[in-house]
C-alpha cells in the first residue's frame, strides 16, 4: 500500500470542480477553491498540489462519467470514483454545499471510509450505453403503445376477440380503423407513427448488439452466457455490458449482492429477520436476471433456439447450464408448492442464477487470459 500525503476530494460539476486537501494525519481538511471542469485547469491544479506518488484523489460517481478519472491515471494519480450512496452521512446533516462535499470526500478518504465502484475501460462503458439505449427506447416503445391504447379506449375501439396486442393481425386491424374528424386521424397517425419510429430505433440499436455479440472483444463471454436458459443475446450483452469483469468478485455472493438480489436482514441478540430483497444495486442487470428466471419455471430440456445457442459453444459453459436447468426448475418448483406465488419464486430463482452466470463468466475469463499468455 502507497504511503500517501496527501487526500484530494472533488466534488464535480459539468462546469467547475471544488477542490478540498487533506494532509496525512489528523489536521482538518483545507478548501483549496473552484477550479473550471477542463483537462488543462486540471493538469495545472495537480501539479500545484504535489508530485503523482504524493496524491489520492477521489470524486463520486455521476453525470459526467469516467473522464476525469481516465485523466488522473493518465497523469500517474491514483484515483476512486465513490458509490454517491455508501458515502456516510451525519445524522441531522442538512446542509449540502460543493465546498463541504469536497472536503467531506477529503476526509473520508484520509479514513478509508469511502466505497469505490468498478470503473469500466472505454470498450465496456460504450458497450454499456448501447445496451442501456435499447432499454430506454424499449421503455419509449411502451409509452407509445399506451398513449394509442389509451385514446382507442376512450373512443370505444377494443382488438377483435382473440387478438394479441402487437401481432401482425393488430398491426392489420390499426390500419384499418377510420377516423370522421380530421382531427382524431391527424392523433391516430402521429400515435401510430410515434411506434414506428421508437421500433426502427429499437431494430438499429439491436443490429448494433448483435454485431458486439459476435465480433468484440466481449463476444467469448456473451456466447457463453447464452448458453444458460432465459438468456439470449440481448440480456447476455446486457450482463456483461453491467458487470463487466466477472472475475472482480471473489465469489458469487458478492455479484448477487452487486445485482441487489440478497434479502434484507435484522439480527440482533436471539432474533433473526430477514425480508424482501434489498434492490440496492444495479437495477439493469436485476432486472433481465428476474425476466431470464421466469424460463425456469419449465421442466429442464435441450431444443429450439437454446440448442442452436449452445453449439460450438465451451463444453464447461454447456455443462454448468445444464445443471443449472435441473437445479434452478427444482427450487422454482419448491417455492410454488408451499403456496407461495410465483413472483417471489421467480426472484429466488433470479438470486441463485446469478451465481452460474458468474461460473461461466470466470470460466470464460479465466481460459480468454491463458490463452493471451499462452500466445
Amino acid at each position: 500500500m502507497k504511503d500517501y500525503t496527501k487526500f484530494v476530494g472533488l466534488d464535480v460539476s459539468k462546469d467547475s470542480i471544488s477542490v478540498a486537501v487533506a494532509d496525512a494525519g489528523r489536521g482538518e481538511p483545507r478548501f483549496l477553491g473552484n477550479v473550471p471542469h477542463t483537462p488543462e485547469a486540471i493538469r495545472k491544479l495537480m501539479k500545484k498540489i504535489g508530485t503523482p506518488e504524493q496524491l489520492h484523489v477521489c470524486y463520486e460517481a455521476g453525470p459526467t462519467g469516467y473522464g476525469l478519472f481516465r485523466l488522473l491515471i493518465s497523469l500517474g494519480i491514483d484515483c476512486i470514483v465513490v458509490a454517491p450512496t455508501l458515502i456516510p452521512k451525519r445524522a441531522g446533516d442538512r446542509v449540502k454545499t460543493d465546498r463541504r462535499d469536497s472536503l467531506k470526500l477529503a476526509k473520508l478518504l484520509r479514513a478509508g471510509e469511502l466505497t469505490p465502484v468498478w470503473t469500466p475501460d472505454e470498450d465496456h462503458e460504450a458497450l454499456r450505453d448501447l445496451v442501456r439505449a435499447r432499454h430506454d427506447a424499449k421503455e419509449d416503445l411502451q409509452r407509445a403503445r399506451l398513449r394509442l391504447v389509451q385514446f382507442l379506449l376512450r373512443h370505444d375501439l377494443r382488438s377483435p376477440q382473440g387478438v394479441r396486442n402487437w401481432s401482425v393481425k393488430h398491426r392489420e386491424w390499426l390500419n384499418s380503423l377510420h377516423f370522421e374528424k380530421s382531427s382524431l386521424r391527424i392523433v391516430f397517425q402521429e400515435y401510430l407513427h410515434s411506434i414506428d419510429e421508437v421500433s426502427d430505433r429499437m431494430k438499429r440499436i439491436e443490429a448494433e448488439i448483435h454485431e458486439q455479440a459476435m465480433r468484440s472483444v466481449h463476444a467469448p463471454v456473451i456466447q457463453a452466457l447464452q448458453t444458460m436458459r432465459g438468456v439470449a443475446e440481448v440480456t447476455a450483452t446486457t450482463l456483461v455490458a453491467e458487470i463487466g469483469q466477472f472475475s472482480r468478485f471473489s465469489s458469487p455472493r458478492q455479484l448477487m449482492s452487486y445485482a441487489g438480489l440478497v434479502p434484507k436482514e435484522y439480527s440482533s441478540g436471539a432474533t433473526r429477520w430477514q425480508g424482501s430483497i434489498t434492490k440496492v444495486g444495479n437495477a439493469h442487470i436485476r432486472h433481465v436476471v428476474v425476466e431470464s428466471a421466469w424460463a425456469y419455471r419449465y421442466s429442464p430440456s435441450l431444443k429450439g433456439q437454446l440448442l442452436v445457442r449452445q453449439k460450438g459453444q465451451d463444453p464447461e459453459a454447456r455443462r454448468i447450464a445444464w445443471k443449472a436447468q435441473h437445479r434452478l426448475h427444482k427450487k422454482y418448483s419448491q417455492i410454488t408448492s408451499r403456496g407461495n406465488a410465483g413472483k417471489k419464486a421467480a426472484v429466488a430463482v433470479a438470486r441463485e442464477l446469478m451465481g452460474f452466470i458468474w461460473a461461466i463468466g470466470c470460466e470464460i475469463e479465466k481460459k480468454q487470459a491463458e490463452a493471451i499468455s499462452a500466445a
